[in-house]
């Protein structure tokens, strides 16, 4: 079995910064991609960001220039520092993991309001 624990969620204004963290333990061989979605009420499941072993990095044009993607390989762990946020990136961010199939975070829930 592989876990992933999402931290790093929570309330704030507008212009301001969070950074999500998402840890993999349990039976892991190799985990080629790491990265979350996010879902908003109403709205379609979309790709934040993605990061591969090799450090390769996809962005939603959404947000390009205010979120960077990183991973520790030596522990697993991934993160999301996410800057200058609008009230349009108020969702549930799900982080992911690629190994043999795909495992999922529990989501953590982002605010952006003044």
């Amino acid at each position: 079995q592989v876990q992933l624990v999402e931290s790093g969620g929570g309330l704030v204004q507008p212009g301001g910064s969070l950074r999500l963290s998402c840890a993999a333990s349990g039976s892991i061989f190799s985990i080629a991609d790491m990265g979350w979605y996010r879902q908003a009420p109403g709205k379609q499941r979309e790709l934040v960001a993605s990061i591969t072993s090799g450090g390769s990095t996809v962005y939603a044009d959404s947000v390009k220039g205010r979120f960077t993607i990183s991973r520790d390989n030596a522990k697993n762990t991934v993160y999301l520092q996410m800057n200058s946020l609008k009230p349009e990136d108020t969702a549930v961010y799900y982080c992911y993991a690629a190994t043999f199939r795909v495992h999922w975070g529990q989501g953590t829930q982002v605010t952006v309001s003044s």
